[in-house]
């Protein structure tokens, strides 16, 4: 069982580029991208910076996060602060990035979620404590969260590689 607080709620068809706006693609490094994550929601992302949104936060989305392009930026600048995406639905070449580079991801495809709200997640559910209702979740396939339980695929690899399998 897993408590976090919602620190940012989003619309649908949130895109890479407001997630990682282009103007900054000079910029590719992980350890660098963290810095540009919603620039254009200065708050937010000054929040972010400043460290006011604790590791293992939630953003709350609606359907198709992380349209647009295949800029894994927009993961990696999301992973820099270990912020957990739940969202209606996923955007196919976002999720296998997310998977790629282990960045928490949640579909939930009925998710109500307010900013402020602790949201509890257990067992192919997500229960929104402060409104009292739960929502299931479209789990992973097995072998992907494995993936994103491992920190990423070059993590992932790596131990099974050290195993021997």
């Amino acid at each position: 069982m897993k408590t976090i607080k919602v620190m940012l709620k989003v619309a649908d068809d949130v895109s890479t580029d407001i997630i990682y706006p282009g103007r900054f693609m000079a910029t590719v490094l992980p350890a660098e991208t963290p810095q540009f994550a919603f620039a254009d929601n200065a708050d937010f992302n000054r929040r972010l910076k400043a460290g006011e949104i604790p590791s293992g936060s939630a953003l709350v989305a609606g359907k198709n996060f992380g349209c647009g392009s295949s800029r894994e930026q927009a993961v990696s600048t999301l992973k820099g602060y270990d912020l957990a995406v739940i969202a209606r639905d996923i955007s196919r070449i976002f999720l296998q990035s997310a998977i790629n580079l282990g960045l928490n991801i949640i579909i939930c495809p009925e998710i109500e979620a307010a900013e402020g709200d602790e949201l509890e997640i257990t067992g192919g559910k997500v229960h929104n404590r402060t409104s009292g209702k739960s929502f299931d979740t479209n789990p992973l396939p097995k072998a992907r969260q494995a993936i994103i339980d491992a920190g990423g695929l070059i993590p992932y690899t790596r131990k099974l590689i050290m195993s021997g399998k």
